[in-house]
């Protein structure tokens, strides 16, 4: 096993180099030094430990011009598409993870819109498998939730209208979030579907490999709990606003509210195994949405009349919930506030 691993690493070298040679030789200087600048940020040599070098410079190269970075992201989605490696794969995956993070605001914009259709599984590797080894069949799996989680992570921020978990994109997220009492009741339980949908998706992670036994996975973990700590925090400032509202929800808007607190809550067992470390946003997130749950409960049995304290106003709110779980599984929520390709950004 061991030789065949090292007889991998050896082609893998030979193929960055072809590649860097390949690129320096076909390509005007300018595209050149666009290309293999993702080569050398994706090559096949897997990491001993996570090093941000050759990411950190790629996203300094797309802090320029808009031509400059369309070319980086169109040459990151290139090299993602035909590789059949599971480490070039999580690297480039890696890569977009990090431009949504804390890329400059003009690659952030180009990533939103690419391709022009966008939609689902638009990075394309829902079917990609590396079967050289046990452990590149393993990490595929990785590959293809990830790609999935990334896909999830940028439809929720199409529907916010900013980028979620992004540290660059600050003053249009505090904008945006200065604007939520103004929000409709709909676009507020859309938000809140499809922040629900991202917990569920970060649920969704493979077992098959412990952040230990592989470097880049450490990376996307690290990435994976200030995602999910960011989308605890947009939630609250909507369960918040909505706490304000209850009276004024009408039973569809109820309904779909509580299918989505039903979901966020059928995810806290998942998410406590990943991430058992105390918090106090996690915390405050899981009690407003018991206490959004049992409110929206008490009012409908107020709205029909009433009901004798104790058991019989308990076991009513139950059923209540029922119910509207059961109208509410054919109710989906098909596009964001801001449309698809219409991610706010930081434009000068």
């Amino acid at each position: 096993m061991g030789k065949i691993y090292t007889l991998r690493n050896l082609i893998g070298i030979i193929k960055d180099k072809a590649s860097l040679s390949k690129a320096a030789i076909l390509s005007n200087p300018t595209a050149a030094t666009l290309h293999q600048a993702v080569l050398r940020a994706t090559t096949h040599a897997p990491p001993s430990a996570y090093d941000d070098i050759h990411f950190n410079s790629l996203l300094v190269l797309g802090d320029s011009s808009r031509a400059t970075a369309s070319a980086i992201i169109t040459a990151l989605m290139d090299r993602l598409h035909r590789t059949r490696n599971t480490i070039v794969a999580l690297k480039c995956l890696l890569i977009i993870h990090h431009i949504i993070k804390r890329g400059p605001f003009i690659l952030q914009d180009q990533l939103s819109i690419f391709p022009a259709n966008g939609g689902y599984n638009y990075l394309k590797l829902s079917a990609f498998r590396d079967s050289t080894t046990a452990a590149t069949w393993g990490l595929s799996a990785w590959v293809r939730w990830y790609a999935r989680y990334l896909e999830t992570l940028l439809s929720t921020s199409r529907v916010l209208g900013y980028f979620l978990c992004s540290s660059s994109n600050s003053m249009v997220k505090e904008i945006q979030e200065q604007r939520i009492p103004s929000f409709l009741n709909l676009d507020l339980i859309k938000d809140m579907d499809s922040l629900v949908q991202l917990l569920e998706e970060i649920c969704k992670v493979p077992d098959s490999l412990s952040p230990e036994d592989d470097r880049l996975i450490e990376e996307i973990v690290k990435l994976l709990y200030n995602d999910y700590l960011s989308t605890v925090n947009e939630i609250i400032l909507r369960i918040e606003e909505l706490k304000h509202r209850l009276n004024f929800l009408n039973f569809g808007d109820s309904v779909e509210l509580i299918c989505s607190l039903k979901r966020s809550q059928d995810c806290e067992n998942r998410l406590s195994e990943l991430y058992p470390m105390k918090k106090a946003s996690i915390d405050t997130m899981r009690a407003s949405i018991q206490e959004v749950k049992d409110a929206i409960g008490m009012l409908k049995i107020h709205r029909e009349g009433g009901r004798s304290l104790g058991r019989e106003k308990m076991s009513e709110s139950a059923r209540f919930e029922e119910r509207v779980l059961s109208v509410g599984d054919s109710i989906h929520f098909q596009s964001g506030r801001f449309g698809k390709n219409e991610l706010s950004t930081c434009h000068d």
